[in-house]
């Protein structure tokens, strides 16, 4: 899937001007989370079922 399929959203707590953030897609065709920078959009990204995305999310709101 490209990066173009996917509609990609930040938190509302993330300003318009704020670029040190993620960016999240929920792929429209599978179960799967997607990941990416948004200081560079282009580059690598995550790829989570909708299960590890959950535990992963519970994870890190430990922190």
């Amino acid at each position: 899937m490209t990066t173009t399929a996917l509609t990609w959203f930040k938190s509302s707590y993330s300003g318009t001007d704020e670029p040190d953030c993620v960016e999240v897609a929920i792929a429209p065709t599978a179960p799967t989370v997607h990941v990416r920078d948004s200081k560079n959009r282009d580059g690598a990204r995550l790829a989570f079922t909708n299960g590890s995305w959950v535990e992963f999310v519970a994870f890190a709101g430990r922190r």
